[in-house]
């Protein structure tokens, strides 16, 4: 019976996002996402080159997860952010791996760069059309909204371990969700002509 090598593939790559987002690049190792994958380490370097290679195609995987899970509306900016926290809260090892990311690779990779360019000139856009807010510069504004939807997990990294399960309580997590929401609207939205 021929091999399937797209799903031992998919597997390795599920096995690596688990084993970065755990360890970074330094502190992973081939030989347990190999044993995870149920697979041959020789496979990982076959099909992405070495480790590092490997890490590159897992955050490439995860981001397009993200774009495509969390689409981008430069009309609702609010929205937006609130959408990206929900996908974090459903998600909260995709903040482990980006600390890992920028900690031991800290340029900007893949289409991380196009992606964020692109945003910024829709920004831009609105700003010129007057939706959005204008006292920012575009990238300023969508780093912003992109932090306030992000802030409430870099935060949870210091909670006491006795209150981590109050600390992600249905409660508790809505009214953070309403405040990245309620941030990101007070950034973007533009100001009356009484202002």
């Amino acid at each position: 019976m021929p091999r399937d090598s797209s799903a031992t593939k998919a597997r390795l790559l599920d096995a690596a996002f688990t084993e970065f987002a755990a360890y970074g690049i330094a502190g992973a190792r081939v030989d347990r996402i190999a044993e995870a994958a149920g697979a041959n380490k020789r496979l990982i370097y076959a099909y992405f080159g070495n480790k590092e290679q490997l890490f590159d195609e897992v955050l490439q995987r995860a981001m397009t997860a993200g774009a495509e899970s969390v689409p981008f509306d430069v009309e609702d900016l609010p929205g937006y952010a609130g959408a990206i926290f929900d996908h974090l809260v459903a998600r909260p090892d995709l903040m482990r791996l980006r600390l890992w990311k920028l900690l031991e690779r800290p340029s900007a990779t893949g289409l991380e760069p196009d992606a964020f360019r692109r945003k910024a000139a829709e920004v831009a856009d609105a700003q010129q059309r007057g939706e959005v807010a204008q006292e920012m510069e575009p990238a300023d504004l969508l780093t912003m909204v992109l932090a306030a939807a992000q802030a409430w997990f870099w935060a949870a990294e210091g909670v006491n371990p006795e209150e981590a399960s109050q600390s992600w309580s249905p409660q508790r997590l809505a009214l953070h969700r309403s405040a990245v929401v309620e941030a990101a609207r007070r950034m973007s939205e533009p100001k009356s002509a009484g202002e």
